[in-house]
């Protein structure tokens, strides 16, 4: 880029169809918190703000309008986690939940847990590892292996994956590529 502005994703914004079961399920299963709410005059519809950061005011944004037979046209929503602990707790949430399309993925570079919304839109929660890969790049994730075991197994996994590389080392020439 000709200059140094890189503006980086800050919030989603998703048309629903049930605000109250999309408000029910991002609190109870996701942790969010509704942070406010009201009615759009342009849109005809009520709006409502959601996040889990309290430095941030809105990470997911509703807004109603959604026709019924309308799919979800996003093709995912990531949300990061602090550990595989976390990304454990947050798969045995959504477990429970019942939710469609349940997916624990071993990226190599990242592990993750796919699911859907209520309103069928894909989620993603996850945790880099501290491996490269090249991507698409994806293996069953088996939570019942404790976490060195899951390391264990990515390690040996990307290691035998042309591209490995440590994290930290991939990072670093992406960021001279970047001419950061």
């Amino acid at each position: 880029m000709a200059d140094s502005i890189k503006p980086q994703l800050a919030h989603a914004g998703i048309w629903v169809r049930d605000m109250d079961g999309m408000i029910d399920f991002y609190t109870r299963v996701m942790g969010f918190n509704v942070t406010d709410r009201g009615f759009v005059e342009r849109y005809g519809g009520h709006i409502a703000f959601m996040s889990n950061d309290p430095t941030m005011h809105h990470q997911v944004v509703f807004a109603e309008g959604r026709p019924a037979d309308a799919p979800s046209t996003i093709n995912q929503l990531s949300f990061l986690v602090n550990s595989l602990d976390e990304l454990r707790i947050m798969y045995r949430r959504v477990l429970k939940e019942g939710v469609e399309n349940l997916l624990p993925r071993n990226h190599g570079n990242a592990w993750s847990v796919y699911f859907d919304d209520p309103e069928a839109n894909n989620i993603e929660v996850y945790l880099d590892s501290p491996f490269h890969v090249p991507q698409p790049f994806g293996e069953y994730l088996e939570f019942d292996l404790s976490n060195e075991e899951i390391l264990k197994l990515t390690k040996d996994m990307c290691r035998a994956t042309e591209g490995f590389r440590p994290r930290d080392e991939w990072s670093a020439d992406l960021a001279d590529a970047m001419g950061d």
